[in-house]
């Protein structure tokens, strides 16, 4: 059995995929994947403003991490409540006040980045998780702002080339399956002179803190779908972008913000 979601807004020269879906008992994988792709439509359909761009993901790895997002959804702001007010609100702050222009932030989440915007910015945000962007989405209109929301993975933006002048990601890298992959969708959609601005808890270099990021990584990435372990500065070299600031921001060197300026056409 195929399935497969029409999406309005995407590219037009973006190429579909297909699930492919076998026929298997209810406890096997391939009714998983239809009640995962119901249960998305399903939340979709709850509210006719959202707009999405929701293309189910062959990949499982992926599915992995969009099921463990909206399964603990409800509960993801109390989790982090406490290091919110502590760092985060700080760091949010910090990073986008000045940002101006169209702006597009890549796993939106629950809606944490959205206060600190400029008003005038013309903001555009996606979630690979339904649960999560309607979280977000209710944010926005308590907060009486008009922005757009898509479901789309960070692997495959369905935008077109050279769309956004700046593309944010707060603690977003460590939870997609293939971090290079999503640097380089963001740097495909980015403007030639526009910014790629990255904030993220990373691999540290202190042997100590390392040694601990390793150890508590399994739990880390299992229950709550992130890992604290990535070396994303060398993902994003990998991907081939050049850092052109890198600061440390907190615990030594776990916070970072990462400053990419994509190069202007010759």
């Amino acid at each position: 059995m195929r399935l497969i979601r029409s999406c309005p807004n995407v590219a037009p020269n973006t190429r579909l995929k297909q699930i492919r879906v076998k026929n298997k008992s209810s406890r096997g994988q391939g009714s998983t994947q239809i009640r995962d792709f119901w249960h998305s439509k399903k939340s979709l359909g709850q509210n006719e403003n959202l707009r999405e761009s929701f293309i189910m993901s062959e990949s499982e790895d992926t599915s992995k991490v969009r099921r463990k997002y909206d399964r603990i959804a409800k509960y993801y702001d109390f989790f982090e409540n406490q290091i919110e007010k502590r760092l985060f609100r700080r760091l949010r702050r910090e990073t986008l006040g000045s940002l101006s222009g169209k702006i597009l932030e890549i796993g939106v989440g629950t809606g944490k980045n959205l206060p600190y915007y400029d008003k005038k910015a013309k903001v555009v945000a996606i979630d690979i998780s339904p649960n999560m962007l309607e979280k977000a989405k209710n944010r926005a209109k308590y907060l009486g702002l008009n922005l757009r929301f898509h479901i789309m993975d960070a692997q495959n933006l369905n935008f077109t080339d050279s769309k956004f002048d700046y593309v944010v990601a707060t603690f977003v890298l460590c939870s997609v399956p293939d971090p290079i992959r999503a640097v380089k969708e963001m740097e495909r959609v980015l403007k030639p002179g526009g910014k790629i601005v990255l904030l993220e808890h990373v691999l540290s270099d202190n042997r100590l803190i390392a040694l601990w990021e390793h150890i508590h990584n399994p739990f880390t990435s299992t229950f709550l779908g992130f890992n604290v372990n990535r070396d994303t500065r060398s993902n994003i070299e990998k991907a081939a972008l050049r850092v052109d600031k890198d600061e440390n921001l907190a615990l030594f060197d776990v916070f970072r913000r990462f400053t990419c300026v994509k190069k202007q056409k010759v």
